[in-house]
């Protein structure tokens, strides 16, 4: 049964290494290259010593940071192609691994070999899974390698969509998601294009509805406060920290302004000494901001991680429940 099963997945198996075989052949390189040039800006002194104070003290710091983003922020364009990986790899390894073998009959002759069904299921998503899990570990940490040098230069904020989800442990459960999900819709419908096409609409569907529900709120959001003429206590926009919301609110704690923020001189006078005061912010006022803090990050990857993980068993169990239901 395992030869077989390798017998009829080695294509994919192959061209699964030949892909990751692709993606290292351009990120060892640019990789070593980001870290080359980002140890010769003196960037990690920067990191170490700005702190929370941010670069704009620190003239030298700030054109390094810009130097080294504006010298490699073209490669964020080829790593957004990374997110689709996971739901390729459920196209083409999970929808076809029951609905090919029904559409095309094979599963008569297959299960009246002396193999059960239950056999069979087990061996086949079993060995298809852990590859599948090889590979994805490979993909997520090897991206998250890659991408190490652009998060620590602060100009992407990790918990962004697209960079939380290509790179570190979230791409595994992403991806044995994807391949549970694309077995079990092979189970309802018994032909390879209708489940792909269930695959793709459910895969992107939860993935969108939990990025934008479930991940804000994995854990209670933290509030900062600070204040409106005193740019000296501003937070560091490159510390990474995942803004929720902002706004400007009044001495009564009332939102006056939404989604942003104000900063003004201390004791301004001339032209700026009403600043502020035609959006309705008066004396005692004060920027507020709703946040997770950035070192929050490998939790929320581990938490969506397990989600994922959990769905994807849940998925397989109920196939292999299903597989006993087929003519």
């Amino acid at each position: 049964m395992i030869w077989l099963t390798w017998r009829q997945h080695r294509r994919q198996a192959l061209f699964a290494l030949a892909a990751l075989a692709a993606l290292a052949a351009l990120m060892v390189p640019t990789g070593l290259a980001m870290r080359s040039s980002y140890a010769d800006l003196g960037l990690p002194e920067c990191v170490r010593t700005l702190g929370k104070a941010g670069p704009g003290g620190n003239e030298s710091c700030h054109e390094a940071f810009n130097q080294f983003n504006e010298k490699y922020s073209t490669l964020l364009l080829v790593a957004i192609l990374f997110l689709v990986l996971p739901l390729l790899v459920g196209l083409f390894w999970g929808a076809p691994l029951v609905a090919r073998e029904v559409e095309q009959g094979t599963h008569r002759l297959v299960w009246t070999q002396g193999i059960s069904r239950r056999h069979w299921a087990l061996v086949k998503f079993g060995l298809v899974g852990a590859v599948t899990l090889v590979l994805a570990v490979g993909y997520g940490l090897g991206v998250g390698w890659w991408l190490a040098p652009l998060n620590q230069a602060g100009r992407q904020v990790r918990f962004d969509q697209f960079f939380f989800d290509m790179q570190g442990v979230a791409p595994i459960g992403y991806t044995l998601f994807a391949v549970a999900l694309g077995i079990f819709v092979g189970t309802c419908w018994h032909r390879m294009l209708p489940a792909m096409a269930g695959t793709l609409v459910g895969f992107i569907g939860l993935r969108v509805v939990l990025a934008t529900l479930g991940r804000p709120r994995y854990l209670p959001a933290e509030t900062l406060t600070f204040p409106v003429l005193d740019t000296a206590v501003a937070p560091n926009e490159m510390a990474g920290d995942w803004i929720l919301t902002s706004g400007v609110r009044n001495a009564d704690g009332e939102l006056v302004v939404s989604g942003g923020s104000i900063q003004c001189p201390p004791n301004p006078t001339g032209p700026g000494a009403g600043c502020g005061e035609g959006l309705g912010v008066g004396p005692g006022a004060y920027n507020w901001q709703l946040y997770q803090p950035a070192d929050r990050f490998w939790l929320f990857q581990g938490i969506e991680t397990g989600i994922f993980v959990a769905l994807a068993v849940l998925l397989v169990y109920l196939a292999v429940r299903r597989i006993r239901r087929i003519a």
